[in-house]
C-alpha cells in the first residue's frame, strides 16, 4: 500500500530459524518444568517426548489466539489482506478465509477504517448487498482507498428505513446490488430516483447480471453507472475502487 512499509527487516529463513530456536527452547523448558525430571530423561522414557507434545499443541493454540489479535492490528493500523497474508506465508485469499471479517461491516453502525488520504470528513457510503463475501471484498477495497463510513444493509427495505432514519448520514454514494431478497435493487433504484430527497445521491449498481434488459432498466430508472462484477479477484477490487475514486474523489457531488 502507498506509504506504508510492511517488509520484515530480516529473511524469511532468518525468522524461521530464530522462531524454530526460541520456540523449541521454550517448549522443552515448559516441559521439563511440568514433569520436574532432570534435563536428560533416559531415552526409552517417553514421558518426556508426550510432554514436549503437550506443550507445543498449546504453544500451537496460543499462536494461533496471537496470530488473530496480530492480524486484528494490523487491519486496524492499514494493512490489508495481501500484506497480512504474505506475513504469514498465504496468499489474499488464504488470509480472508482464515480471518473473516477484519473489515468489519455492520448495518447498524458505520465503520470509519485509516486513512491514506485526509478529507475533511470520511466519505460516507451505503451498499446494499446480501451476499455476505462480497460486502466484504467491497469494504476491503474501499477502505483501502481512504477513509470511508460504510454502512451494509441486505435489502432494499432495509436501505430505505436507514436513508429515511432521522439519525442516519447522507450517503455520499449508494452501491446497489440488483437481486435481493424483500425489496430487489431494480425496485429500490426507482424509488430512490423518484424521491425528491434522495434522488441526487449517485447510485452505482454493482452485479453479476448482464442481461441487456437490466443494463437497459437500470439506465431507464436513472442509475449513474451500471458496473459487472468481475470474477477474478484482483479486477473485482479494483472496478471497486474505480468506483470510489471517480464519484468520491472526482466527481462534484451535490451539497446536502
Amino acid at each position: 500500500m502507498p506509504g506504508k512499509d510492511f517488509a520484515p527487516r530480516i529473511t524469511p529463513q532468518e525468522t524461521a530459524s530464530l522462531t524454530d530456536a526460541a520456540v523449541g527452547d521454550l517448549a522443552q523448558r515448559l516441559a521439563h518444568r511440568l514433569l520436574e525430571t532432570p534435563s536428560h530423561p533416559a531415552p526409552d522414557d517417553p514421558a518426556q517426548a508426550l510432554a514436549l507434545l503437550r506443550v507445543l499443541n498449546h504453544l500451537k493454540q496460543a499462536t494461533e489466539r496471537l496470530q488473530q489479535e496480530a492480524a486484528v492490528a494490523a487491519a486496524r493500523a492499514g494493512a490489508g489482506y495481501p500484506q497480512i497474508g504474505a506475513a504469514c506465508g498465504m496468499t489474499r485469499q488464504g488470509a480472508r478465509r482464515r480471518w473473516p471479517g477484519l473489515f468489519h461491516h455492520s448495518p447498524e453502525k458505520p465503520t470509519e477504517h485509516p486513512t491514506m488520504t485526509t478529507p475533511t470528513r470520511p466519505f460516507d457510503v451505503l451498499l446494499v448487498e446480501d451476499d455476505i463475501a462480497d460486502a466484504m471484498l467491497i469494504e476491503e477495497a474501499l477502505s483501502e482507498r481512504g477513509a470511508r463510513n460504510l454502512v451494509q444493509v441486505t435489502d432494499g427495505v432495509a436501505a430505505l428505513e436507514h436513508l429515511r432514519a432521522p439519525d442516519s448520514p447522507r450517503p455520499d454514494l449508494i452501491v446497489l446490488d440488483l437481486n435481493m431478497p424483500r425489496m430487489n435493487g431494480r425496485d429500490l433504484l426507482k424509488v430512490l430516483k423518484s424521491d425528491d430527497d434522495l434522488q441526487t445521491i449517485p447510485v452505482v449498481v454493482l452485479t453479476t447480471s448482464t442481461a441487456p434488459d437490466d443494463v437497459t432498466g437500470a439506465y431507464s430508472s436513472h442509475a449513474n453507472a451500471y458496473v459487472t462484477k468481475p470474477v477474478n479477484l484482483e479486477e473485482f477490487e479494483q472496478a471497486v475502487q474505480s468506483i470510489d475514486a471517480f464519484y468520491l474523489d472526482t466527481a462534484t457531488r451535490p451539497r446536502p
